[in-house]
């Protein structure tokens, strides 16, 4: 009874396999996704977005430069006024 056992365990165990290796070996490989490309992609119209910002921020930067220039010109030009008429 005991060899019985060990063969039908042996007979269990094989049919078990074969069948695991079989659906296994059905199946086909998948193929290879390119992730990187849409990655690149976008990090590249990221790239352009912000370079675009960056110039958009040193225009205005330049424009807030000009207005505080002609702000303190203004400055200057009433504080000139009100020194010429503390002299008289």
């Amino acid at each position: 009874m005991r060899t019985f056992g060990w063969i039908a365990t042996g007979v269990t165990a094989a049919a078990l396999m074969g069948m695991v290796s079989l659906g296994c070996a059905a199946k086909q490989p998948e193929a290879p996704r390119d992730t990187w490309t849409a990655a690149a992609q976008q990090a590249s119209s990221s790239a352009s977005r912000a370079e675009a910002a960056a110039g958009r921020a040193e225009a205005a930067a330049a424009k807030v430069e000009a207005a505080a220039k002609r702000a303190e010109d203004a400055a200057a030009r009433i504080e000139a006024m009100v020194a010429k008429s503390m002299k008289k």
